[in-house]
């Protein structure tokens, strides 16, 4: 993934409290990016409820694209990285994919939403699991497609062409997405509002609001960076960069949405947080049950 004539170094030189203190915050957030997501990945693998609902198989894909994202964070976040097209030490446009395979998930769980709320005697017919499957793995597939020709194609080509595709997707995407969270909101509020009180309509509506929250704080966290590069391409010069990855905030904040995702989505649902507890953390939630109950001093010790 680099250059070996370029040395890789700490993300600032460590020679001030300051330096080392953004070290240790990019160490930080890609360990709780990475045990976030895998914590919930593993909720999702290890219980059939949930992988028979269509949204946790969208969560799923967050949360893979998301470990990766945090894998790749110890490179460009940790290092003094700077992933652009002729950089020594770029990454070869993956560790960028998967951000954009996160966004991608999530604008394709907020048109799933809309259609199961809209048409759900449809949607029950057309989206079976299988089909949402394929659906991830076409977005997974077109990504890593778009990858592999960046890297054929010469620099000034791919530089070129990345630009008008950046500048082009990034505006129909956030309008997209923007449009289908008011519009789901809309239903939510209104809509969802008129039926009357049931287990179901409260599942719709709790699905709604999560993604709804969840698109919410993407956008938020994407929006800066998205302005950015459209009026970089827009006036066609080189706005101010930052040293590298790990110091540059419009590139930060995306990463700390990747570990702010996985909460939401447990914070946004039961049966998600009940059977996190219930099977990946129950372990530490038993010996915190037995500290309360019987105190540390009676615990029995395993030998």
């Amino acid at each position: 993934m680099t250059n070996t004539s370029h040395v890789l170094s700490p993300v600032l030189p460590l020679t001030s409290f300051g330096n080392v203190l953004v070290f240790l915050f990019s160490i930080t957030l890609a360990a709780a990016i990475i045990y976030l997501n895998v914590s919930v990945l593993l909720t999702i693998l290890l219980s059939r409820a949930l992988r028979s609902e269509n949204r946790f198989m969208y969560m799923l894909s967050t949360c893979l694209s998301d470990i990766c994202t945090g894998v790749s964070y110890y490179y460009v976040g940790a290092l003094d990285v700077k992933d652009h097209y002729q950089s020594p030490t770029r990454t070869f446009y993956i560790a960028p994919t998967f951000l954009g395979l996160s966004f991608m998930a999530i604008l394709a769980a907020q048109a799933d939403r809309y259609h199961a709320i809209m048409s759900p005697f449809k949607y029950a017919l057309r989206m079976t699991r299988n089909k949402t499957l394929v659906v991830i793995f076409a977005y997974w597939f077109y990504a890593f497609f778009i990858v592999a020709v960046q890297n054929l194609v010469p620099v000034g080509t791919a530089s070129k062409v990345t630009s008008i595709g950046t500048f082009i997707g990034n505006i129909f995407v956030v309008v997209i997405m923007i449009g289908l969270n008011i519009r789901l909101f809309i239903i939510a509020t209104f809509q969802l509002g008129r039926e009357p009180p049931s287990e179901e309509r409260d599942n719709k509506r709790s699905s709604v609001y999560l993604i709804l929250l969840v698109a919410g704080f993407f956008l938020v966290a994407w929006i800066p960076l998205f302005c950015h590069i459209i009026v970089c391409n827009f006036i066609g010069t080189t706005c101010y960069s930052f040293r590298n990855e790990g110091t540059d905030p419009l590139r930060i904040l995306p990463r700390i949405n990747a570990a702010l995702t996985p909460v939401l989505y447990l914070r946004g649902c039961k049966a998600l947080r009940v059977a996190l507890f219930s099977t990946v953390w129950r372990p530490c939630c038993k010996n915190r049950l037995l500290h309360r109950q019987l105190g540390p001093s009676k615990i029995p010790v395993q030998a």
